[in-house]
């Protein structure tokens, strides 16, 4: 429906989510609420974590236009990190001319979103709720939803990936790793038959990889499909990742994507109808982050404090009566079940909109269920009796939510 000449435009998942809850009386650094919806980590120090960046300085070149692609000192920054940590086994190595920066991964994706050609792009469910209005708007190219078993906890199995590209006609495929919000990780050889079944079978992939330093059961600095491309400029493999999530720092707004030379070339171009480019003296001050050993020291220092955190949450959950298929291998949430809540907890919505009372926030599972458009006119979703918990804040505000959210159950039994 139109209002004078403009369409509407839904709030994507978490957008809403985080709209009704200021409703409620929430604001950030509200001492009395506990956030467990949004998905963003805690942004102090973290034991054995690097010097924190507190201060941005502006200049005469920063205060200049950034180059669409972004700063070049940046892009090398980035280059030089992915193969100091994913490829200095390979004789094709990237350079500042397969990155592209961009401020944030929303933007970065309808970069990409704008480049892709007239093909069927496969996405998967559950996934990344703000999938949803990205490949809705652009309609360059028809999105066909391809639903992980919830049997095995929503895990991925490369070889039926690779049966879904051929069978359905992929020219390219989109999914996050570590998967938002199921918590699942393609990883070592099921990532590298990924990869190659991809490139046998043409199918250009694109790798969300945001949460790529939140690995908790395989000894690993970090996760990435670079480590399985062989040749940088021929390997239809993007790689989209930023400060957001890894580094921490969500109101910096700067991520990047990876791939080949003339597809980067691409995005750069989309970018300067789409946005411009991203904040020139915050991507100065980004590049010492880059640096293989800050990076290091940042990935270790996530991975030990958010493991404790993973854990805790969900012991309590599943005490609490949630039903979680595993302990989360990635990332930062748990995608609890409410299958066996009191039947008057059992839905999504309804959990989200009871917890709001309470001053508790979470995100209602049928959000992940990516339907851009509105095309599949499903009733009820196999995700209405799922939430999203995030343990990205701190322990006490993890301590709370829990709380709150066992008092709620208790007073339903």
């Amino acid at each position: 429906m139109q209002e004078n000449g403009f369409k509407r435009v839904p709030k994507t998942g978490v957008i809403y989510v985080m709209a009704k809850a200021q409703a409620h009386g929430f604001y950030y650094g509200n001492p009395e609420w506990s956030n467990l919806g949004q998905g963003a980590p805690e942004t102090g120090n973290l034991a054995a974590s690097p010097a924190r960046l507190c201060e941005i300085a502006l200049n005469e070149i920063s205060a200049e236009y950034s180059p669409v692609a972004g700063d070049i000192e940046l892009r090398k920054a980035v280059a030089h990190l992915y193969n100091t940590r994913f490829r200095v086994d390979k004789s094709s190595q990237y350079t500042y001319e397969n990155v592209a920066i961009s401020s944030g991964g929303r933007s970065a994706l309808c970069r990409i979103a704008a480049t892709i050609d007239n093909v069927n792009l496969g996405h998967f469910l559950p996934d990344y709720t703000a999938y949803e209005e990205l490949l809705n708007v652009f309609n360059g190219f028809v999105s066909i939803p391809i639903s992980y078993p919830s049997k095995t906890g929503f895990k991925a199995n490369a070889s039926e990936m690779k049966k879904a590209m051929i069978n359905l006609g992929l020219g390219a495929m989109l999914l996050s790793n570590p998967c938002n919000p199921s918590g699942q990780v393609i990883i070592g050889e099921e990532l590298e038959a990924l990869v190659e079944g991809a490139k046998e079978v043409g199918c250009s992939m694109i790798f969300d990889e945001f949460y790529s330093h939140y690995i908790y059961n395989h000894q690993i600095e970090a996760l990435s499909a670079a480590s399985y491309v062989e040749d940088v400029n021929r390997d239809n493999i993007l790689i989209v990742d930023g400060l957001t999530k890894n580094w921490r720092y969500p109101g910096l707004r700067i991520s990047w994507t990876l791939g080949p030379k003339k597809v980067i070339e691409g995005i750069a171009s989309a970018g300067s109808f789409l946005d411009g480019g991203a904040v020139h003296a915050i991507q100065k001050a980004a590049i010492p982050l880059l640096s293989p050993e800050h990076a290091k020291e940042e990935s270790l220092s996530i991975q030990g404090a958010f493991v404790i955190k993973r854990d805790y949450m969900y012991k309590r959950l599943v005490n609490m009566g949630f039903v979680l298929s595993s302990l989360p291998e990635g990332g930062f949430y748990c995608f609890a079940s409410l299958e066996n809540m009191p039947a008057e907890l059992q839905d999504g919505m309804e959990f989200f909109k009871r917890l709001l009372k309470e001053k508790v926030i979470c995100v209602p599972g049928e959000f992940f269920d990516v339907n851009p458009g509105h095309r599949r006119k499903t009733v009820n979703t196999r995700l209405k009796k799922y939430v999203r918990f995030s343990f990205g804040p701190s322990l006490n505000e993890l301590t709370l939510g829990l709380d709150r959210i066992e008092m709620l159950i208790r007073a339903h039994h």
